[in-house]
């Protein structure tokens, strides 16, 4: 096998890497919280609310959770890289783990702060919870959805620092998927619950940035 062989069989084996690793890593961390939000509920009763209609479930009826929706795209890029390797800038390893750091700490950063709204106004963070308070102020006055945004940044950070060419094209039917079967559904749920008040806040606040 030639040097040029060699090293491209290394690229794209750091870019499987990158992408599972980071899948497990998230993994972990989603079901670390998983794990204490259980706990959390067997010691003190869910945030409920009665603001439904009724005969409608007071939740927003989203299709999946939204971490595991990501965590699918990212498994699914990694397989693809490794079925069908498309990687880029293979040369450049130290501008990608930059890059790439960057954007996954500034969605860390925006889940954080977006997180420490939703425990002020005392509501339930998964939307597979009913929704107990509209939180309009913090981070929520640049995005609608910082939640959705900061774990966009995470796995394009993921993308980037992998050098994958299926990672970053994935992000289009990602998103499409998350606006059809999360965002959208959450904005109906909103709007039933609270009225003027979320249509009032909608219009002036983007869905994205």
């Amino acid at each position: 096998m030639t040097s040029h062989g060699v090293s491209s069989v290394m690229a794209i084996s750091e870019t499987v890497l990158i992408l599972a690793g980071g899948a497990i890593v998230l993994s972990i961390i989603f079901g670390i919280r998983v794990a204490m939000r259980t706990l959390a509920d067997g010691a003190a009763p869910t945030r409920q609310s009665g603001g439904g209609e009724a005969g409608t479930p007071d939740v927003a009826g989203v299709i999946a959770l939204p971490p595991l929706i990501f965590l699918g795209f990212l498994v699914a890029a990694a397989v693809l890289e490794a079925i069908i390797p498309l990687p880029f800038m293979a040369g450049q390893a130290s501008a990608r783990y930059i890059g790439g750091a960057v954007l996954a700490m500034c969605g860390f950063v925006i889940i954080f702060m977006a997180a420490g709204r939703f425990q002020a106004a005392g509501t339930n963070i998964p939307p597979t919870l009913p929704t107990t308070a509209l939180v309009v102020d913090g981070i929520y006055r640049r995005t609608r959805n910082p939640f959705y945004l900061g774990t966009t940044l995470i796995y394009l950070g993921l993308g980037v620092a992998a050098g994958s060419f299926w990672a970053i094209g994935l992000v289009v039917p990602l998103l499409w998927v998350i606006n059809t079967g999360v965002v959208a559904r959450e904005e109906r749920y909103l709007e039933r619950k609270f009225g003027d008040a979320y249509r009032s806040y909608k219009g002036r606040v983007r869905r994205w940035v």
